[in-house]
């Protein structure tokens, strides 16, 4: 019986540690500092891309495909996007490097993440 116990928490670990790698792969999208805008869609169940990496010079596009008004807005009042109505957008470009957490007024549970980086992002992207 300790046996089975012991081995299923072995599995359990590994799948937690694959999810995990999975995941975090896959959570982070990235403007190499080319000049195509990075576009985030806004919806009621979330940002789509929440947590962004790109380099110090991009231009993040954020789009409101939702029915109902949105809000970006940096939790450290670096930016602020008003009411964004659905079908608009609200373009920031980031200046400066580092990690912009940022948040909805409107549906306050909506967040995400943007981190600038003065180089190109580590690990092939």
């Amino acid at each position: 019986m300790k046996k089975n116990k012991f081995l299923l928490c072995i599995l359990a670990v590994a799948m937690t540690g694959a999810l995990f790698v999975a995941c975090k792969k896959s959570s982070y999208s990235s403007n190499n500092g080319n000049n195509n805008p990075t576009t985030i869609s806004i919806k009621s169940s979330g940002f789509s891309n929440a947590n962004l990496q790109v380099m110090t010079g991009a231009n993040v596009i954020w789009k409101n495909d939702d029915s109902t008004a949105h809000t970006v807005t940096a939790n450290d009042g670096s930016f602020d996007s008003g009411n964004i109505q659905p079908g608009s957008s609200y373009n920031h470009s980031f200046s400066s490097a580092g990690t912009f957490a940022y948040h909805d007024k409107i549906k306050t549970s909506l967040t995400g993440v943007v981190v600038v980086t003065a180089s190109p992002p580590s690990g092939g992207y």
